[in-house]
């Protein structure tokens, strides 16, 4: 085998770490000795070991000699483990093989660097784009201490997201709504505004099996979240944040009770300052965040720069009238005024669409 083929073994051992490892990034890791795999292993959990730790725990025989393939940079740091370059060190392996550089400034070349100094032959940049992809989040939030924010909507054919009553479910199928919940598990947080919350009464759990359920998180300016409001009387089992303008206490008293975080934020064009929201967020050790707003709260997102990357579910119907539109706010005077993403992935999923963009930066584009 090659070392694109074990690289391969590795990112789809890191995937096991995904919803449990945040604010850590997924990584994996596979030994080879003589042409055998001897140990594997990926980063479990955050706060366990990393995935070199681990592979070479389970090695069976010798790992004098042996190479390392891992999808990240070593750590080379004490963070709540002791540095993963220590082990590598320790272990006999005579060659790491690596896919991602670490942005970490704790790592940042550090990692690879000590190992070379120890006699290891380091090779880099081994599928690093597939490798990459794994921990945009973790990267992003490293690099600006805030997080990724996914802003995701489903919609049908001519651009609704409901009907002229309000109404939207189902507009997706069955498959759509599986890979959603699959991606609650995957990020930190889900965040809605109160809207939302008066109209359709959600729950924003997680409901794929052995799932982990996200923060949930209300943008409520005013704080008019109604307390009867299944997201309230189920914040004593679910962990659940209001962020909002009211700095009232006794406003906040049946929240707290009920067991509800509140944040409390100035305003900013009538609304909750959602870039300061981003900040306690990342102090919170909030990695990423899965916006599932409506269209006042997708605009507002926008227009303060939060969003790093737009899911668009598009379901073959059509409702046609005043529906919602999942972006609505004043909009941009001119077409030049738009906001711009990358070219989209685009995936089939069951019999509705799943288009996948990043948000370039003004700065991105020049």
């Amino acid at each position: 085998m090659t070392d694109i083929e074990y690289m391969q073994m590795a990112i789809e051992l890191a995937k096991k770490g995904c919803g449990w490892v945040n604010p850590n990034p997924m990584v994996g890791a596979v030994i080879v000795n003589d042409g055998k795999i001897i140990g594997q292993g990926y980063h479990k959990k955050y706060g366990e070991f990393h995935a070199e730790r681990n592979a070479i725990e389970n090695c069976q025989t010798s790992t004098i000699g042996a190479t390392l393939y891992v999808t990240l940079e070593p750590c080379c740091h004490y963070g709540k483990t002791p540095p993963c370059t220590e082990a590598i060190i320790e272990s006999g392996i005579c060659r790491v093989v690596i896919g991602s550089s670490d942005p970490n400034p704790l790592v940042a070349g550090k990692g690879a660097e000590i190992l070379r100094s120890h006699g290891i032959e380091v090779t880099e940049s081994v599928l690093k784009d597939e490798c990459d992809s794994l921990n945009k989040s973790f990267f992003h939030y490293i690099q600006t201490g805030t997080p990724y924010v996914v802003m995701k909507y489903a919609m049908t054919l001519d651009g609704k997201i409901a009907t002229h009553t309000g109404k939207s479910k189902w507009i997706t199928g069955k498959a759509a709504r599986r890979r959603v919940h699959e991606d609650r598990h995957r990020y930190s947080a889900i965040m809605v505004g109160v809207g939302t919350i008066i109209v359709d009464d959600p729950l924003l759990t997680c409901r794929m099996e052995n799932g982990r359920n996200p923060l949930r998180i209300v943008c409520d300016t005013n704080l008019r979240t109604p307390l009867q409001a299944r997201i309230i009387a189920t914040a004593d089992i679910y962990s659940t944040l209001i962020a909002t303008a009211v700095a009232d206490p006794k406003r906040h008293e049946p929240y707290l009770k009920a067991g509800c975080d509140i944040v409390v934020l100035p305003e900013k064009k009538g609304h909750i300052d959602l870039n300061c929201l981003m900040q306690v967020m990342g102090k919170k050790k909030i990695d990423s965040i899965l916006l599932e707003g409506g269209g006042s709260l997708n605009w507002s997102a926008l227009q303060s720069e939060i969003v790093n990357k737009v899911q668009v579910y598009i379901a073959p119907k059509l409702f046609g009238g005043n529906g919602k539109t999942p972006v609505a706010g004043l909009g941009v005077d001119l077409p030049d005024g738009a906001f711009h993403l990358t070219r989209p992935i685009i995936t089939m999923i069951g019999e509705d669409i799943l288009l996948e963009s990043e948000v370039i930066r003004c700065s991105q584009e020049l």
